[in-house]
C-alpha cells in the first residue's frame, strides 16, 4: 500500500472515530424528539390499526351494521373505547377507583388500587433486563438471539444458590444468588462469543442452537438433581427467603427491589458504553470492525467480551423473576422473555434510555392485555399484533415518513442519531 493511500485510510478512520465518539456530546440529547419521533408515531399508528381489527373481529360490530349504519358506527366506536380502557385500566388502575381509595385512606382499598400499576412494573422489569443483554450484544455488531437460552441458566444457577446456600444473610445471599445468575448467562454467552471470535461461527446460528441446548438441559436438572423431593411435578425447591428480593408493599402487591435493580444496571450498561474506553472500542467493533482493527483495537477481546456480558444481563434476567416472584424454578417459566427483548431493543435504538422506555411499553401492554380480555372479550394475542406493527413500522420508517408527511433526514444526522444500532 503506497504512502497516499495510507494516509487516505488513515483519515477516514479517524473521522470515523470521530463520528463515534461525538455521539456522546451534549448535541445529541438536542435531537431527542427528532430520535424519539418516529417510534411516538409507529406506537400511535400500531394502535390505529389495532382499532381497526378490533373492530373487523367483533361480532358485536357486524350485528350493529346489520340493524343500521349510524348503530354500526357507534358500536365500533364503542368497541374500541372499551377495549383500550380495559387495556388501560388493567395495566395503570382504574382512576376513579384509585381517587376513592385515596380519599378513604383504607391501606387495603390502596393497595388494591395501585395494584395494576404495579403489576405492570413487576412484568416491566424482565424486559429491562433482557432488553438490555440483546442491546449490548447489537451495538457490538452481534445478534445475540440466546437471550432465552441464557435467562434458562441464569435462573438454573440462581435457583440453586438460593436454596442449597442455608446459612447466609440477606445482604450476602441475595447478592450472590444475582451474581451466580448472571455467571450462568455469561458461561452460556461466552461460547458462542468465542466461536464467533476463534472459527467464524455465525452467532445467530449458535444462539439458537444453544437455546434448545439450555431449555432441554435445565428441564432434565428439574426433573432430576434440583427437582423439589416431595413435590409430584418437576419443580425445584423454593429459594429461601434471605434469598428473595424484598417485596415493598404488602399483599397483593408483588413489586419488589428488583425494579430498581434493573435500572441501576441500565444506567451502568449507559455508563460502561459511553463513557469508558471499553464501552468505545465495543461501540466502534460494533459500528465498523474493518475500522476498529485498523485503529489496534482487539476485536477477538470485544466479540467474546460483549457476548459474555450480554449474556450476563440475560442470566439476570432469569435471577430477577426466581428471585422476586416465582420463587422456585419450573420448565417454561419465562414466556419468551428473551425473543421479545429483540423486539424491544430494536425498539429502543439499541440505547439503555430507549430499551427501558420501549420495556414499560412492553410490560404495560402484556400486564394489561389480561384485563382487556376479561373485561372487554378482546383475546391477548391482539397485543402481540400491536407489537408486531410497532415493530414493522419501527423497521421501516419511510412508511410512518410517508403516511405523516415527515422529511428524510440527511445522512448524517441519521448517523448521528443511530450510531450503532445495528441495523
Amino acid at each position: 500500500m503506497s504512502g497516499e493511500d495510507n494516509k487516505k485510510q488513515e483519515s477516514s478512520t479517524s473521522v470515523f472515530l470521530e463520528e463515534i465518539s461525538r455521539t456522546d456530546s451534549p448535541s445529541r440529547f438536542g435531537k431527542l424528539g427528532q430520535v424519539a419521533l418516529i417510534p411516538i408515531l409507529a406506537v400511535i399508528t400500531g394502535l390505529a390499526i389495532g382499532a381497526i381489527i378490533i373492530i373487523l373481529t367483533s361480532e358485536s360490530v357486524y350485528a350493529a351494521f346489520g340493524n343500521s349504519f349510524i348503530g354500526g358506527i357507534q358500536e365500533a366506536f364503542s368497541v374500541v373505547y372499551q377495549a383500550y380502557w380495559s387495556l388501560f385500566t388493567g395495566a395503570v388502575g382504574d382512576p376513579a377507583k384509585i381517587r376513592a381509595a385515596l380519599q378513604s385512606g383504607d391501606q387495603e382499598l390502596i393497595r388494591r388500587a395501585f395494584n395494576p400499576f404495579f403489576d405492570s412494573l413487576v412484568t416491566t422489569t424482565p424486559y429491562i433486563f433482557a432488553g438490555l443483554a440483546v442491546a449490548l450484544g447489537f451495538r457490538t455488531g452481534l445478534f445475540n438471539i440466546g437471550v432465552e437460552g441464557q435467562l434458562y441458566l441464569g435462573a438454573v444457577a440462581a435457583t440453586y444458590i438460593g436454596y442449597s446456600f442455608t446459612s447466609l444473610p440477606p445482604i450476602l445471599h441475595i447478592p450472590l444468588a444475582l451474581l451466580g445468575g448472571a455467571l450462568g448467562g455469561a458461561v452460556w454467552g461466552f461460547i458462542p462469543g468465542w466461536l464467533k471470535a476463534k472459527t467464524g461461527g455465525h452467532e445467530v446460528i449458535n444462539t439458537i442452537m444453544m437455546n434448545y441446548i439450555a431449555i432441554r438441559f435445565t428441564e432434565w436438572l428439574v426433573k432430576g438433581p434440583l427437582k423439589r423431593p416431595e413435590a409430584q411435578n418437576p419443580i425445584s425447591p423454593v429459594i429461601l427467603e434471605s434469598a428473595q428480593l424484598p417485596r415493598l408493599f404488602g399483599d397483593p402487591i408483588r413489586f419488589h427491589v428488583g425494579f430498581f435493580i434493573a435500572l441501576a444496571i441500565a444506567w451502568l450498561v449507559w455508563w460502561y458504553l459511553f463513557r469508558t474506553k471499553m464501552g468505545f472500542d465495543l461501540r466502534t467493533v460494533g459500528a465498523n470492525a474493518n475500522a476498529a482493527r485498523y485503529a489496534g483495537m482487539n476485536i477477538v477481546r470485544s466479540t467474546v467480551l460483549a457476548m459474555s456480558l450480554s449474556g450476563a444481563l440475560a442470566g439476570m434476567t432469569g435471577a430477577n423473576e426466581i428471585m422476586g416472584v416465582n420463587h422456585f424454578f419450573v420448565s417454561s417459566f419465562s414466556p419468551g422473555y428473551g425473543f421479545d427483548a429483540i423486539a424491544l431493543a430494536l425498539l429502543g435504538k439499541n440505547h439503555p434510555l430507549g430499551v427501558v422506555l420501549s420495556a414499560f411499553l412492553f410490560g404495560f401492554l402484556r400486564s394489561g392485555a389480561t384485563s382487556m380480555q376479561l373485561n372487554a372479550g378482546i383475546p391477548v394475542d391482539i397485543i402481540s399484533v400491536l407489537q408486531a406493527l410497532v415493530l414493522a413500522f419501527i423497521a421501516a420508517p419511510a412508511i410512518i415518513r410517508t403516511i405523516y408527511r415527515l422529511k428524510d433526514p440527511s445522512e448524517k444526522e441519521a448517523a448521528l442519531a443511530a450510531t450503532g444500532a445495528g441495523d
